[in-house]
């Protein structure tokens, strides 16, 4: 449900309107997306998809469920993401990052200590936390003080995979 004082600030370019509500009014008009572009008065950015890989876990990891959903983000944004997952569990919260957050990462093969990092555990568990790399492995740190770091290195994990660097929340870019 929009709001009349909504839709003002849209055709006056004082606000621009989400994602969530472009959809919404495409759906409602029984038109496709694309079609809004351009439309008279309203601000559309350029916007990229980014694919849903699936949950990460903010506790003990959790499976990946290669989710077919995309998001968008606008391609002129200072924020280069690759893809997005979305949060499961509270161990994160400390950082801002709370259950069912959609959390945007980029893809790059290593994020330095003490960043938020997206990572893949024996090819199947994905987890989102803060990273650390040691001379005897790598150690993952919630920013929740009820869960312990959990230590990973060849004896304990066959494959471990830096998926990428979290960068923003959903709820940040709109």
């Amino acid at each position: 449900n929009l709001v009349k004082s909504s839709i003002s600030m849209y055709e006056n370019g004082k606000r621009k309107p989400s994602f969530e509500v472009l959809e919404a009014v495409a759906d409602y008009f029984n038109v496709n997306l694309d079609s809004l572009y351009g439309a008279k008065g309203v601000f559309i950015p350029s916007l990229k998809k980014v694919p849903m890989l699936g949950y990460a876990a903010a506790g003990q990891p959790l499976e990946n469920l290669d989710g077919q959903d995309t998001y968008y983000v606008e391609t002129n944004s200072k924020y280069e993401v690759d893809f997005c997952i979305t949060v499961r569990g509270d161990s994160m919260i400390n950082a801002g990052i709370n259950d069912g957050d959609i959390v945007f990462v980029k893809s790059q093969p290593e994020v330095p200590n003490g960043k938020i990092a997206c990572v893949e555990i024996d090819n199947e568990k994905v987890c989102i936390k803060r990273f650390y790399k040691t001379n005897s492995g790598v150690t993952l740190i919630s920013e929740n003080p009820k869960y312990t770091p959990l230590q990973f290195n060849a004896e304990t994990c066959d494959d471990f995979k830096i998926l990428g660097l979290a960068i923003i929340k959903q709820s940040e870019i709109d």
